[in-house]
């Protein structure tokens, strides 16, 4: 009976000794130091490991990272103190803790990457995409006698969502130069032969026209079209590259759903005319408006996931801030407030009081980065909360930006979703990565 309290009392007190450990300042300092660290070139980062003890640092390369300002490779540190990492040229290297030298305590890799500070937006703009072919967004029925109607396409197994990208082996992106070759082979009785991309693989497909005994005219049996139009918001301008990144989700086809393959295309000022607020189970919206004769800012060349890119001719008007400002990498961003830029009025840029709530940890691109919600008492009177057009507004935290603006949660308009700037920064061909990396890869 002494034997098993002695016993009980002894994995009692192990079990207290235990949690004091791992709740002590030097356990939680080593448990959440990195083993890997990413940092642009001229950035500086400390750590702290606070334990009273000595160790030995090793650098594998001090022109790309200097610690506690020692050129040298090899050197004694206190780590009850702070350790400060300087960057300097990008590149990757290794810093290695000892214990009395010779008991391996910690290894760090650091990623050094080009310094890269951007013009955050917030501006409203008008798009106008042009996509790489004639996109199929229906079938319609053809009659082709009084008791007799067809839809040639749909025949030829044509399907909603696929893109023409050549008919009779030559490129083809405009529509209005459709019913032209339509009624040629209507005529001669010869079928189109179509070069169709579905789902990433290039297709061949002959589709004969049919005489539409009421229009008096030959059809394909087929809506299609070659261009789309609507207004978001600019998230950034990059000045050094001279590109910019928008809207922070891909732009879709109204009617298939399916993203746009770009052709050409171009963004251009719009002006917010008024606000359709948000409630909860309806999202509300920017009213805007742009014009043909509007002033172009730029062109599209990519339509991805987080966004519309491609090169901005010059920084644009009303930004809110005229200077650039660093990017964060997505391991910066922390729970907490932070402040979205947009538009709610004509052309004029706001702050606005937000707060980061959750924060995924994402190793690789995806767009649900963080969850947000909207603070500032003036926005909600205003929109409601997130209104669609808002998407593409920037996220800044700290003196950073750290992403944008994406979707609104239709059940609570004050909340919504945002992705990490690092991943609209590469799809505007910014590569985030050490000069190492970049030279491998090219």
């Amino acid at each position: 009976m002494q034997s098993n309290k002695r016993k009980r009392l002894i994995g009692l007190l192990l079990v207290f000794f235990v949690c004091m450990v791992s709740l002590s300042a030097p356990f939680q300092s080593f448990a959440s130091f990195p083993q890997e660290l990413r940092l642009f070139s001229g950035q500086g980062k400390q750590l702290q490991l606070a334990m009273p003890v000595s160790a030995q640092v090793t650098v594998s390369d001090t022109d790309i990272v200097k610690v506690n300002g020692n050129a040298q490779h090899s050197f004694q540190v206190n780590l009850n103190e702070p350790i400060s990492l300087q960057s300097n040229h990008s590149g990757q290297t290794e810093m290695k803790l000892k214990l009395f030298g010779a008991i391996p305590l910690k290894t760090v890799k650091v990623n050094v990457v080009p310094d890269l500070k951007v013009i955050p937006g917030g501006q409203t703009i008008g798009v106008k995409i042009k996509s790489a072919g004639i996109l199929v967004v229906g079938h319609h029925l053809v009659t082709v006698a009084s008791d007799q109607k067809l839809s040639p396409g749909e025949e030829a197994k044509v399907q909603v969502g696929d893109l023409i990208t050549q008919i009779n082996g030559k490129e083809s992106r405009d529509v209005s130069k459709v019913a032209e070759l339509v009624a040629k082979a209507g005529e001669s009785q010869t079928p189109l032969a179509l070069t169709i991309v579905r789902n990433n693989t290039e297709l061949q497909v002959k589709l004969q026209p049919a005489y539409d005994i009421v229009d008096k005219s030959y059809r394909l049996g087929l809506y299609i079209r070659d261009s789309a139009a609507g207004v978001g918001t600019l998230t950034f301008y990059a000045p050094d590259q001279g590109v910019y990144g928008a809207l922070g989700h891909v732009i879709t086809d109204m009617d298939t759903q399916t993203p746009i393959a770009v052709g050409d295309g171009e963004v251009v000022y719009s002006n917010v005319t008024s606000i359709s607020k948000s409630h909860n189970g309806e999202p509300g919206e920017k009213r805007a408006t742009f014009f043909k004769d509007s002033k172009v800012i730029g062109n599209i060349e990519r339509n991805t996931a987080f966004g519309i890119f491609g090169k901005m001719f010059t920084a644009p008007d009303h930004s809110l801030e005229k200077d650039t400002i660093p990017v964060a990498f997505a391991e910066e961003v922390k729970e907490g407030p932070a402040q979205i830029y947009t538009v709610v009025d004509g052309q004029k840029v706001e702050k606005f009081d937000i707060e980061v709530v959750h924060v995924a940890k994402q190793d690789y691109p995806a767009t649900k980065g963080m969850i947000i919600k909207i603070t500032d008492p003036r926005l909600i009177e205003k929109t409601g909360g997130i209104v669609q057009g808002m998407s593409g507004s920037p996220i800044i935290q700290n003196g950073k930006m750290i992403g944008a603006v994406t979707h609104v949660f239709v059940n609570d308009p004050t909340s919504g979703y945002g992705c990490f700037i690092e991943w609209m920064l590469q799809d505007a061909g910014i590569m985030l990565r050490p000069a190492t990396e970049q030279s491998k890869a090219s």
